[in-house]
């Protein structure tokens, strides 16, 4: 195309905002894109017409026929808990993984199964950590080949004919890799796998894992991430998150931790600027979780964002969120690609949320954080054989988008009465701000390891800058033990309660339980935040306190947005639901009901000039993709 025609075509879709409308559209990897925006150009789905969206086909999965035999036979170790698949869609086929390992292409305008191809991975039995689950499979073409790319919770990466739904025999053996070869050490398939879907560019299928998160020994699986040959699945390079000697960042495992630590994998989504070659990976927490005393040191790469370049999997930059984890606060979701300006500066950048409520912010290309981030003291430990990192990073901006540490500031206070016994419940524990280490008594930890953020991550606006953010709020009780039963080597493992109740059965801290914030990353402020969800209201009317109005809950998917409209999940009591809201200010502008729970981020696309969204929901013997379109 040359100029002329190029400048035509620009100056049509500015006068015709609607023209992307009578296209189709695709919804190509897990987040929309490879940066993780879950940002769609659709528009026909707007604030006059989303509240005559309903559902136009469900797709019952294929999982539910295996499901209900496994219970009737007493298997009840082999039943999945919430669907939490993101379909893709592709030239009008939708492909989707399923909870026990299946993949399924469907008719994307009517949801007609076209094939399922079976990896057989339920049949291993319960895999480590989260169970049974998947996030979505991943596409690629090269010359005339169409591939899925799909790994499995028992560990090996497959590649599907995309249009015929069979095994591809040229790659690997059969058709599959095992993951578990070709890693530093010998490696337990009972305590390795992976959920969330392998990353595709720049013709290099990059895999991640997931590693038991309830260790048995100091020596667990290591969570190296490697990218394979899309064409015959050859190890193209490996990234030791745990460097290795002679490997940069080496020295931070003190005391030759780095000969048996494990863990430290990229457990969630991974993204990239398929432009740049660069990819981004959020690595998590080292074995074990609250104790470190058998790993000193800072520990790199773990709880850090480290960007690579795709072809030779060399770092080049890295910034560690938390030094010496102890909380579980690894980087929970896919860092989102994202074009800002600041100060009238243009940076090409990449923003990352975390489960303890931040916001962190850099210029993708060179690292360096678009606003400063500060080391700060944090209160040291009084475990033997810890050795708290003096200061951990906190961001100058954006501000937290949760409530930190347990204060006067975040104890609920809906009564003097109520607070008092607040106060009084966690005297027992030891508690502070934000990064207050686990005891033997038992520190009250918030946010949780549940979030703040979590896996299901934000959507980024492109035309506004506006960042959203679904969150909760929800402390946890971690208190060490003396490892025992064969695991003394570990020096000190989480025993006792996992919470900390409220008064009365009520939260122990302030309400929102759940909320939604929008941040500009223009300039690093707020722009607002909402309650997500009445959350526990009417138990809080009923225990004699005034109508506190919306108060947020703990379930939320992630956001998918539009030029129109933000689109997010909840199941709110006894409600399921998808509510749209209005980007500029959140007000919900619509709630459509759902048949079953949502677990799954909703994502969009449109087929033949119809716009659909798409959601998993359900579970167990009864877990579907419900479609909704405009109906009436």
């Amino acid at each position: 195309m040359n100029y002329r025609n190029l400048t035509l075509v620009i100056v049509a879709l500015a006068i015709l905002p609607g023209l992307v409308s009578a296209q189709n559209h695709d919804w190509p990897s897990y987040g929309g894109d490879n940066g993780s925006t879950k940002y769609s150009p659709l528009d026909q789905i707007t604030a006059t017409n989303v509240d005559r969206l309903g559902v136009v086909w469900t797709w019952d999965s294929v999982d539910n026929a295996t499901v209900a035999t496994n219970i009737a036979q007493g298997n009840s170790t082999l039943v999945p808990g919430g669907y939490k698949g993101t379909p893709l869609v592709i030239d009008g086929v939708m492909y989707a993984s399923t909870s026990f390992g299946r993949v399924v292409a469907l008719n994307a305008a009517d949801g007609t199964q076209l094939w399922s191809f079976d990896t057989q991975a339920w049949a291993s039995g319960r895999p480590a950590n989260l169970g049974f689950n998947t996030r979505s499979p991943a596409y690629w073409e090269g010359g005339a080949k169409k591939r899925l790319f799909f790994a499995t919770n028992d560990s090996y990466l497959w590649s599907i004919d995309a249009e015929t739904g069979r095994a591809d025999t040229e790659f690997g053996i059969e058709g599959r890799v095992d993951l578990t070869q070709g890693l530093r050490r010998e490696v337990d398939r009972n305590q390795y796998g992976v959920v969330s879907p392998p990353l595709v560019s720049n013709n290099k299928v990059i895999v991640n894992s997931i590693v038991n998160d309830g260790p048995g020994s100091l020596e667990m699986p290591p969570g190296d991430v490697r990218a394979f040959d899309p064409e015959t699945g050859a190890v193209e390079w490996i990234f030791h998150t745990i460097p290795q000697p002679g490997e940069f960042g080496n020295e931070t495992w003190e005391d030759n931790s780095w000969e048996y630590t494990g863990n430290t994998n990229v457990w969630t989504i991974m993204s990239a600027d398929d432009e740049l070659g660069i990819v981004y990976l959020p690595v998590g927490t080292p074995t074990n979780d609250w104790y470190g005393g058998k790993r000193p040191g800072d520990n790199l790469f773990a709880e850090s964002l480290v960007a690579l370049d795709v072809h030779t999997g060399e770092r080049i930059w890295h910034f560690q969120t938390v030094h010496h984890g102890l909380w579980d606060y690894d980087l929970p979701a896919a860092p989102t690609v994202i074009d800002i300006t600041v100060d009238g500066r243009a940076i090409k950048a990449v923003a990352a949320i975390s489960k303890q409520g931040y916001t962190y912010v850099f210029d993708r290309v060179s690292g360096e954080p678009v606003w400063p981030i500060i080391e700060q003291p944090v209160p040291q430990s009084s475990v033997p054989g810890e050795s708290v990192s003096p200061t951990q990073p906190v961001p100058s901006k954006p501000a937290p988008f949760e409530s930190q540490g347990i204060t006067d500031e975040t104890l609920i206070d809906f009564s003097p009465e109520l607070r008092q016994q607040a106060l009084q419940l966690i005297e027992q524990y030891d508690y502070g701000p934000l990064f207050t280490p686990p005891s033997l008594r038992g520190t009250i930890v918030h946010p949780g390891w549940g979030g703040g953020g979590e896996w299901h991550g934000a959507a980024f606006d492109p035309d506004t800058g506006l960042y959203y953010i679904p969150s909760a709020s929800a402390p946890i009780l971690v208190q060490l033990r003396e490892a025992t039963r064969g695991r003394e080597e570990m020096g000190y493992v989480r025993g006792g309660p996992l919470g900390v109740a409220g008064p009365n059965g009520l939260p122990l801290i302030k309400p929102p339980y759940g909320r939604i914030t929008a941040i500009d990353l223009n300039t690093g402020d707020h722009a607002w935040m909402v309650p997500h969800g009445e959350g526990p209201r009417q138990q809080i009317i009923d225990a004699g306190i005034l109508d506190p109005g919306p108060v947020g809950g703990n379930s939320r998917t992630g956001p998918v947005l539009t030029p129109t409209l933000l689109f997010v999940a909840q199941q709110d009591n006894e409600r399921s639901l998808i509510r749209a809201f209005d980007k500029a200010n959140g007000a919900i502008i619509a709630e459509i009901e759902l048949p079953l729970p949502p677990s799954g981020t909703p994502m969009t696309y449109m087929v033949e000039g119809k716009q659909y969204i798409s959601i998993a929901v359900g579970g167990g013997t009864d877990a579907k993709l419900v479609t909704l379109g405009l109906v009436n």
